[in-house]
């Protein structure tokens, strides 16, 4: 799938337009049976990726050397970090902090916003 087509981020020259307005939850569209990841903005020590699940799909455990906020935008899910879970609905976020152990479980088709910015101690 061309994902361009998709994407609702003005471009030029395949890079975001600076100061380009965009509708939030139609940064990234919803594919059958898949997890579908966009990255939006990407620098040496931060990133921010959009990210759709489909229903009966989930991301699985995972660890990452960057602090990570993770802000819904359509849907709810189980945010697991070392063992502590926690249910957010559309307009909440959550930190991950670095190097903990995590994994999301929605509650049907889900988006989300991650932020990850390089931890100071890195």
């Amino acid at each position: 799938m061309d994902t361009k087509k998709l994407d609702k981020i003005p471009e030029k020259d395949d890079k975001p337009i600076t100061g380009g307005s965009h509708i939030i939850v139609e940064l990234i569209e919803y594919e059958h049976n898949a997890v579908v990841s966009k990255t939006i903005m990407k620098r040496a020590t931060a990133s921010i990726n959009a990210i759709s699940i489909a229903e009966g799909e989930a991301l699985n455990e995972r660890t990452s050397p960057y602090d990570t906020y993770a802000q819904v935008i359509d849907g709810s899910a189980v945010v697991v970090i070392d063992g502590k879970a926690t249910t957010l609905s559309t307009g909440e976020g959550i930190i991950i902090p670095a190097n903990k152990t995590n994994y999301t479980e929605p509650n049907g088709r889900f988006k989300m916003l991650l932020t990850m910015i390089q931890s100071a101690e890195d």
